[in-house]
């Protein structure tokens, strides 16, 4: 029986199989977010039968042979179910439920941990917090409310009750701009006396960890403990740069009223960075205990915040693409990324990453290198300052932006070499369209 990426692993036996499937190359554990069909359904090749939530987005599951949904062992919302892990038996044709029985007990028999029950245990009821109960300050609901990590702490700083939101997210999730937009809860009037404060007696409440937030702790603590970092800052007159943003962006030509581009300041660090990893390939590599694996194409990893934390959709061959392309490509990807509908591909390896934090007015900073590729380079804001040219002191646009370098692979001449080369690009954009 053949095997298709992306869809549960069938095994023939009595019955079918169906297991927890790994949906990337380091998945190792997933939740199951939701069950699509229910026993009894019956299935055909195509059909999608549940979602999955990776530690990047939830992904659809379909099913690659025809039967019944016999028996679903483990339950909607389940965190943490293992790659392989046994989760329901399709039954084909002819067959009744004594094949179920079977693999029930070919699997209790040989790795008890593959069947998960979707009851919790009583012990468990006593000893483990609901995941899925959210605690703010004023609120007696303790219904179960889909929400994202960062739209429950605004929750509890704004004192806004989730149970009475409507999610606007994926399948009706709880998202930061749905808090945003919401009243927040009367709060009660305490007079300033010498007895009378307005101290909440809840002193903190939790909030369970995504599967994508555990994900990206586990690969930053990884990243910061085995990688030696250090760090080259450079500053770049963009003003050059900015003059040609305005200029392509006023002559884009219109479309019913829409222009077929609009650049902006990131694209062109895109296609700066992609152009002087093409010119110092040594950069774009990763290391291994045994060898230096260099890249041959120049895939670019961009980060883009969402509700759970980062993901860092790729410019493939971002050197060999105009700055329109890498334009409309990045708004694409960065829309989807928002929506967890990102494929695979779309979002794992690539051989250097961008992040770029001006646009919240910070001036410089370090990014933590992202495994395994050998360096990240932060952007700072824009800014205009006081500066020296040919003897005189003029006010000019400049950003600071900082290279972080696995220093394994990423020497302090190499690093330098590769930031002269991207400043040369900024500061003469021309450069980059010939």
């Amino acid at each position: 029986m053949t095997m298709r990426k992306h869809n549960f692993v069938f095994e023939e036996l009595m019955a079918i199989e169906i297991l927890m499937p790994a949906l990337s190359p380091t998945m190792t554990e997933g939740n199951l977010a939701k069950w699509l069909k229910k026993e009894g359904d019956t299935v055909k090749p195509g059909d999608v039968i549940a979602e999955i939530e990776t530690d990047k987005a939830i992904m659809e599951v379909e099913a690659v042979d025809k039967g019944i949904i016999g028996k679903i062992l483990v339950a909607d919302k389940s965190e943490g179910v293992k790659v392989n892990q046994l989760i329901a038996v399709l039954l084909e044709s002819g067959e009744d439920h004594s094949a179920i029985e079977k693999i029930l007990k070919k699997n209790g028999s040989s790795d008890q941990n593959k069947i998960a029950s979707a009851e919790p245990t009583k012990q468990e009821q006593n000893t483990k917090p609901e995941p899925s109960s959210i605690h703010t300050p004023n609120s007696t609901n303790q219904a179960r409310v889909f929400a994202s990590p960062l739209a429950k702490r605004i929750a509890q700083l704004e004192n806004i009750d989730l149970s009475t939101l409507s999610g606007t997210g994926p399948h009706g999730r709880i998202i930061k701009a749905d808090v945003l937009n919401a009243e927040p809860t009367p709060q009660p009037v305490f007079k300033a006396t010498c007895s009378t404060f307005g101290r909440n007696s809840q002193e903190f409440s939790l909030t369970p960890l995504s599967q994508m937030r555990k994900i990206i702790a586990k690969r930053l603590v990884e990243s910061k403990q085995t990688i030696p970092h250090f760090y080259l800052t450079i500053d770049c007159n963009i003003d050059k740069l900015l003059s040609l943003r305005e200029e392509m962006n006023n002559k884009s030509v219109k479309v019913d009223g829409t222009p077929r581009y609009k650049i902006s300041v990131n694209d062109i660090m895109i296609k700066a960075v992609a152009n002087a990893l093409r010119d110092t390939p040594q950069v774009n590599a990763s290391y291994t205990d045994e060898e230096i694996k260099f890249y041959n194409n120049v895939d670019v990893s961009i980060a883009v915040a969402i509700d759970e934390g980062l993901i860092t959709p790729i410019i493939k061959n971002a050197d060999q693409k105009s700055l329109s392309m890498i334009s409309n490509e990045m708004k694409e990807l960065a829309k989807r990324a928002k929506a967890n509908q990102l494929r695979p591909e779309e979002f794992q390896g690539g051989g250097f990453s961008i992040t770029n934090l001006g646009m919240f007015g910070i001036k410089n900073f370090n990014a933590i290198v992202n495994p395994p590729q050998s360096a990240i380079l932060a952007i700072g804001a824009g800014e205009e300052r006081a500066a020296v040219i040919n003897g005189e002191i003029k006010v000019v646009n400049m950003v600071s932006v900082t290279l972080s370098c696995d220093h394994r692979i990423v020497d302090g001449a190499l690093g330098a070499e590769f930031l002269n080369k991207f400043k040369n690009f900024i500061e003469c954009p021309g450069l980059m369209l010939v």
